[in-house]
């Protein structure tokens, strides 16, 4: 659907460090208890159907102003993350399932 409206759809290393946190948890944790094969499986999948954008320091100078800027504190840095990698490489929308983490 976003494709055939003319989105490129991409991705950043640390879509794929939360991505692998989730669901290699245990579901009783909240996660969806997939094993190690099964999610190398589903990132080699994703690397063939996104492009994939580089992580590189030119990120940090982004992220810091942000997270200074903003008083951007705990787990909130991590997205924070994101949202200096989008600036970095232009993006300007995020397909998300937590959308009010970047509000």
């Amino acid at each position: 659907m976003l494709l055939d409206a003319g989105y490129e759809l991409v991705v950043v290393p640390q879509n794929f460090y939360e991505y692998w946190s989730v669901v290699t948890r245990p579901a009783v944790q909240n996660g969806f208890g997939l094993s190690v094969a099964e999610a190398t499986s589903k990132i080699q999948s994703f690397q063939y159907h996104f492009r994939f954008l580089r992580d590189e320091h030119a990120i940090f100078e982004f992220w810091y102003p942000l997270v200074n800027s903003l008083e951007v504190k705990g787990k909130q840095a991590h997205d924070a993350r994101l949202a200096a990698a989008m600036q970095r490489h232009a993006a300007t929308h995020l397909l998300t399932f937590n959308g009010a983490d970047f509000k």
